[in-house]
């Protein structure tokens, strides 16, 4: 029989399926696309006045991405288990 306090204690993280490592993966790979395109492709800076839009935008995306994938990793998300909620409120 499992008092409450351990009942409350058996949780797990929400790891894959937690918004912020969806958010930070796909900021990733499209910061990583944008970033090649900028120092591999053609630059047009005519078009944005003198900078590398492709470049700074791919930067930017990549600085949030992997800020995102960090949040996730230093405070993730718990989500309690099922079966310990039904065994608590079956006692």
């Amino acid at each position: 029989m499992s008092t409450p306090a351990t009942a409350s204690r058996r949780r797990h993280r929400a790891g894959a399926f937690d918004i912020r490592n969806i958010i930070g993966g796909l900021l990733t790979v499209y910061g990583v696309i944008l970033t090649l395109m900028g120092l591999f492709g053609d630059a047009e800076t005519e078009k944005t006045g003198g900078t590398n839009a492709n470049l700074w935008a791919g930067l930017g995306m990549l600085v949030v991405g992997i800020a995102f994938v960090v949040w996730a990793l230093l405070r993730p998300t718990y989500v309690p288990d099922a079966g310990a909620e039904e065994s608590a409120r079956e006692e």
